[in-house]
């Protein structure tokens, strides 16, 4: 992947509303959180994803850049949520009441699952395949899966297996 260097304001408006969610939640929840660890390695189509288990928040730089501020305001709760919740509840679901909760009732944001960002510039190359009823677009990573043997991929309407028709993009 190439690197991506996320400007120094934009890292610090980033930690400045991670931290203003923290104490939001532990004055809210009356008690203290660390600080996760934030890096800017998420790639692909994806925003953000929250690491349990390392206490990490991964960002992806590409649209943090293009989006800045509403970025921040989206996905730095919604990440920072998931890691409340596994520290609260343990092991639920990832966009179940409990993270509706805190989203809504702690942060006050929408509880939105998915980001409405555009992904133009983080798109990778897609594969046409086909079926017997329609067309369908499979990523390179699962485009490499059928070309090693690794997957095959079936319609979810007519159950027949798909077949490459041509590159495509």
């Amino acid at each position: 992947m190439k690197f991506v260097k996320v400007p120094l304001p934009l890292q610090q408006a980033v930690m400045r509303t991670l931290r203003q969610k923290i104490v939001q939640a532990s004055d809210f929840l009356e008690q203290t959180f660390p600080e996760p660890t934030v890096t800017y390695q998420q790639r692909g189509t994806t925003a953000g994803s929250a690491r349990l288990q390392d206490w990490e928040i991964r960002l992806n730089p590409i649209l943090l850049i293009e989006n800045q501020q509403s970025f921040i305001d989206e996905v730095i709760p919604h990440e920072l949520a998931h890691l409340l919740v596994y520290h609260q509840f343990g092991k639920v679901a990832p966009h179940g009441r409990e993270w509706r909760y805190i989203m809504e009732t702690v942060f006050k944001v929408p509880a939105n699952r998915t980001h409405q960002f555009s992904v133009q510039s983080v798109c990778s190359k897609t594969f046409i395949y086909s079926c017997h009823c329609q067309q369908h677009e499979l990523t390179i990573r699962q485009h490499n899966k059928v070309i090693r043997g690794k997957s095959c991929y079936v319609c979810r309407q007519c159950g027949k297996r798909l077949t490459l028709l041509e590159d495509h993009k």
